[in-house]
This record gives structure tokens, C-alpha cells and sequence, in this order.
């Protein structure tokens, strides 16, 4: 039984309102990423939806430690994996989908490339992706597509942890799917072979003897909605957006 002293509890009109854009919000992106999922079926990625909406279309999920880079973030990185590449090169990004989503949004007949993966734990990416998706579990790290083991020239990977088993288990994934050649250029005259790494700062050890091929760069990667942990990006080469960070 209901005392004088419970009142039933009720909302104001400013949270009331907040609270229904937020669920309209959520509904509109529920719709505009099943038509995307529903194109990605028939081998038909909606472009026009992805160059719009981009990494709106999915919801981070923080317990699976989902932090999108921001949008400056993502094209440079893009920008670094396509710069000076060709028809023959594959580009293999893995556990960072905003970095994808920022390729996907440009044209594509102005990339060098169609040999573009996606490799990703959340299947949702799929529908981004397409035929060129590939499920990823850190955990099991020689799992990968047959198509690309020993064939990526380069790949960007950021392991969505930041412990030391995760990124052990992230680079031995990394070196099942790099080609072993890392001297030939490409028709383009740059050097085919790239292996880029954002992970936190903490993780620079580790880094160390997982990849012996990178050094830490200048540029600092940043998050859309903001993240504590302070992130580095670390490399096998200079490139135009970064330099080596020899502090």
C-alpha cells in the first residue's frame, strides 16, 4: 500500500524531452542501419547512407571496449594506409572500424585499392564491409580469412584491450597476415610495406618486442567522445602525418 509519503515519481518537461530524443535517435539509427545491413545482403553497400552518417550508424559498445577515433583521426590514418599505394596492394585494417568507415566514405574510384579488409569481433560491420569483412577474435588469433594470411602489405591494428596478453596475441594475428616482403615499392615508388599500431601509451613496452619493426611516432591519436587513457601511434616508417617521437 502506497503511504502519504510516496509520490509517484515523475519527470520534468526538459528531461521528459531529452529522453525522447534520445530514444528517436536511437530508432532512426536502428532504421538507417538495417537498410545498411539489408544492402550489405545483396552485395550492395549503401554508400550514399555511409558517406552521411559514417560511425553514427553504430553505437559504441563499451564493453567491448568500442572507442571510435575521432573523424581527423580516422582519415589520417586512412590517409596514411592509401597513400601511394596500388591496384596490387592489400590494406587489412583490424579492431579499428572508424579508420574503415573514413575509407568507405570517400569515392571509390579515387582509391588505389579495392583490396581493402575489415577485420572486426563485432559482426555488425559486416554490413560495412561486405565480402571484404572478416571476423576477428584476439583470443584466437591465428583465426583469420585464408584469403589474406601472408598477403597484407599493410595493416593498422589497435587491440581493443590494454593488457599485455591482448596485444601479445593481437601481434601474433598481425604477423600471420603481413607478407614477409618488406622491401618492394609500390608502381607508385613507395615503399609497399606499412605496419601502424594505436594503442595506449602504457602499452610502449610491450610494443617493444611485439613489433621490433616500429618506433613511436609524433602523431597522437584522439577518440570522438573523448577517452582517459593516453594513446600513441606507433609505426615501421615515417609518413607524411608523423615523424619518430625520440623523447
Amino acid at each position: 500500500m502506497m503511504s502519504d509519503d510516496d509520490e509517484p515519481l515523475t519527470l520534468s518537461a526538459d528531461t521528459l524531452a531529452a529522453l525522447m530524443e534520445f530514444k528517436n535517435e536511437k530508432q532512426e539509427r536502428e532504421e538507417q542501419f538495417a537498410k545498411l545491413q539489408e544492402a550489405a545482403e545483396k552485395k550492395f553497400v549503401d554508400s550514399k547512407l555511409i558517406k552521411e552518417k559514417g560511425m553514427d550508424l553504430f553505437q559504441e559498445d563499451w564493453q567491448l571496449s568500442q572507442f571510435w577515433y575521432s573523424d581527423n583521426t580516422a582519415d589520417i590514418l586512412a590517409d596514411e594506409l592509401l597513400e601511394g599505394a596500388d591496384e596490387d596492394t592489400v590494406i587489412c585494417i583490424a579492431s579499428a572500424p572508424s579508420v574503415y568507415a573514413a575509407i568507405k566514405k570517400r569515392d571509390a574510384d579515387t582509391l588505389p585499392t579495392q583490396q581493402i579488409w575489415l577485420l572486426e569481433f563485432d559482426k555488425r560491420f559486416s554490413a560495412l564491409a561486405g565480402d571484404k569483412f572478416g571476423f576477428y577474435d584476439y583470443n584466437h588469433p591465428l583465426e583469420l580469412p585464408e584469403a589474406i594470411k601472408g598477403k597484407v602489405n599493410r595493416l593498422l591494428i589497435d587491440p581493443p584491450f590494454l593488457e599485455e596478453q591482448c596485444q601479445t596475441k593481437s601481434s601474433q594475428s598481425a604477423h600471420a597476415l603481413l607478407s614477409k616482403d618488406k622491401t618492394s615499392k609500390t608502381k607508385n615508388g613507395v615503399l609497399k610495406y606499412r605496419l601502424i599500431s594505436c594503442t595506449g601509451e602504457r602499452m610502449r613496452d610491450v610494443i617493444k618486442k611485439t613489433y621490433p619493426d616500429t618506433n613511436p611516432t609524433t602523431f597522437l591519436p584522439e577518440h570522438a567522445n573523448g577517452l582517459s587513457n593516453e594513446f600513441m601511434c606507433y609505426a615501421s616508417y615515417e609518413g607524411k602525418n608523423w615523424k619518430w617521437n625520440k623523447n
